[in-house]
């Protein structure tokens, strides 16, 4: 079966599909770009603050709140705006959370006025990630083959230019209030004008034509009782927790469990995106044509060996192997499941909101647990955790065909 739906008749114009593809991968980089951006800063905010683990661990909580409490309606707000104004509107809490953030943290070093701008810098990322998410796929759609694995590429890229960039900032002594609100003003810029190349609203959310509040947000509700949207969700649920993984400790990892230097260990996440970049920019071929469930089933099994030989192989140069056979395994499952629930366009709104909420718990949580796994059998070994879930996930395959 064929990875995508069957196109919707054109109402918009080839070219103005092919505008609106541009304006999706901008959407996409930036949003990357403004995330990878504030990781790339932390060191420089925690001595700012002079923050022990445990209370920088509080405080970027304050980030996965504000995106995982904007989830729920984010697809409201895509209905009643459009998807454009939803990524503007979201673009603008990101820039004034993230320089804000900068602001408190490098001249006044007031705590609180950090928490509070990594809250609305959390709520803006929520509502921009389901809203690009919806616009890709109405484009995708109207392309006929698929995309969104590409769209998701766009943003790993972005995530490593924004950490580049800050390595950059933070090599010449560039201060993080200056930093932070440069890159705000060009995220803000950027994405106002890649959302202005998409979908007309009628085309990307056609239900919210003369639909009152109320019924949209029954439309959600009824999102939350339909069992192929929950175990959509509890799909991108482990795809999210496997990529999460990877981000937030496979670099602590390898200094703890294979000795090797932080410089040598941030390189090992680097492979990792490479890997997942390389997987979703090619991966699309292989979805049109063999389709989600037979290319998802191979992809999440290299996955599990290329996670357990990061673990188990004992050898740095062949761990490291490992990692990128993960990041490639792993790259489309997170994509796709959105691509899944987006496949009837009047729900999407709904429906990608509900998955995203689900999935985003994943950051929520996944990294304080393998933290406190990790202090028990040691942060590598922890690692484990992720073929273990990765497995039962392959029966939830059926799901992701799309709807006849």
């Amino acid at each position: 079966m064929n990875s995508v739906t069957t196109p919707v008749a054109p109402a918009a114009r080839p070219r103005s599909v092919l505008a609106a593809r541009t304006g999706v991968a901008v959407a996409f980089a930036l949003n990357g770009l403004a995330i990878g951006s504030w990781f790339a800063r932390i060191p420089a905010v925690r001595e700012a603050l002079d923050l022990s683990a445990g209370r920088l661990g509080l405080l970027l909580l304050a980030m996965s709140t504000g995106a995982v409490v904007a989830m729920p309606t984010s697809g409201l707000v895509a209905q009643r705006l459009g998807t454009a104004r939803t990524v503007a509107l979201g673009a603008l809490l990101v820039s004034v959370g993230l320089g804000t953030a900068g602001v408190f943290a490098s001249t006044a070093a007031w705590l609180p006025g950090v928490a509070v701008g990594l809250f609305a810098f959390g709520y803006g990322t929520g509502t921009w990630d389901v809203a690009m998410n919806i616009e890709g796929a109405a484009v995708e759609r109207r392309l006929g083959r698929t995309i969104m694995p590409r769209f998701h590429a766009a943003w790993s890229l972005g995530s490593v230019a924004g950490a580049g960039l800050g390595a950059v900032a933070a090599q010449v002594g560039l201060a993080v209030a200056v930093h932070l609100p440069l890159t705000a003003g060009v995220v803000l810029v950027g994405a106002v004008f890649g959302a202005r190349a998409f979908l007309p609203v009628s085309e990307t959310t056609p239900a919210a034509d003369g639909a009152s509040p109320a019924a949209r947000r029954r439309a959600l509700l009824a999102a939350w009782r339909e069992p192929r949207t929950l175990l959509i969700g509890l799909f991108v649920l482990v795809a999210a927790f496997s990529e999460g993984a990877a981000t937030d400790w496979v670099a602590v990892a390898f200094v703890d469990g294979y000795g090797v230097t932080e410089a040598a260990g941030a390189a090992v996440y680097g492979v990792f995106v490479i890997g997942m970049t390389i997987g979703r920019t090619v991966g699309t071929l292989a979805l049109d044509r063999w389709g989600r469930v037979s290319v998802l089933g191979t992809t999440i099994l290299l996955a599990v060996v290329g996670a357990s030989v990061a673990v188990l192989a004992g050898s740095g140069p062949v761990a490291v192997a490992g990692v990128a056979l993960w990041g490639l395994g792993i790259a489309l499952s997170f994509p796709v499941g959105m691509s899944a629930a987006a496949d009837e366009e009047e729900h999407a709104p709904a429906r990608v909101s509900v998955v995203a909420v689900i999935g985003y718990t994943a950051f929520l949580a996944g990294a304080p647990l393998l933290g406190l796994l990790g202090d028990r059998v040691g942060t590598l070994h922890a690692l484990l955790v992720v073929p273990i879930l990765l497995l039962p996930s392959l029966a939830l395959l059926p799901v992701t065909r799309p709807p006849r």
